[in-house]
């Protein structure tokens, strides 16, 4: 696999739907020890309604479609979680305008414009205990990849599990920014329960293309 095709990206998302739907309880409960336990039945509620609403979306293109999720996402996802999730999804969206099939160069040129975007929107930078942190795991990896000219599946790999090793090297950083910050030094020894979710999710993605 050289390119990431529509279908592929739905796959995606469609996974993406699932992780969400099947955590709820676990991500609620990790935001529980220093959050307001709300972070699983928020995600999760936010990516039910993106299934609920699928055959509505534009699918003439990958950036149409994403446009879709974005807005479904930040109107039905609670907390600071739509916002964050939103924008992740509308920047993607943005970056793959007109698009049916995206290279490894096009896919790291927009998470980093999400990551752009979600830092400009809640002000986390990387490095603050968020999933920003994971996010950026994921886009030094592919860059690595890139640089190596790996085929696109074995870098999504790659990527997967630096995205999923984030929640144990953020483990005992202070948070600074989301709830979890207002505990300040408490936050130290903790999971945040964005970078868990990243990394779960960037998971079952990897297992999700590899099964096709």
């Amino acid at each position: 696999m050289d390119k990431l095709k529509h279908s592929q990206v739905e796959l995606i998302v469609k996974t993406m739907i699932d992780t969400a739907i099947k955590n709820e309880a676990y991500f609620s409960e990790l935001d529980a020890v220093m959050g307001d336990a709300d972070f699983g039945v928020s995600l999760a509620g936010g990516f039910r309604a993106v299934s609920k609403e699928w055959e509505s979306f534009d699918m003439s293109s990958i950036g149409s479609f994403l446009l879709n999720v974005s807005s479904v996402i930040t109107r039905n996802t609670g907390g600071c979680s739509g916002p964050v999730w939103g924008t992740l999804f509308m920047r993607c969206g943005m970056a793959f305008r007109g698009k049916t099939e995206l290279t490894l160069e096009e896919i790291i040129t927009a998470l980093k414009n999400a990551m752009d975007g979600i830092s400009k929107r809640g002000g986390a930078v990387v490095g603050d205990k968020t999933l920003l942190d994971a996010l950026n795991s994921i886009v030094v990896s592919l860059e690595e990849s890139l640089s190596e000219s790996e085929m696109l599946l074995d870098a999504f790999k790659k990527a997967a599990a630096a995205a999923y090793e984030t929640r144990e090297l953020t483990k005992g950083w202070v948070a600074k920014r989301g709830r979890q910050s207002f505990t300040g030094e408490r936050s130290k020894g903790t999971y945040d329960p964005g970078i868990i979710a990243v990394g779960d999710m960037a998971l079952a993605i990897c297992e999700a293309l590899s099964a096709q």
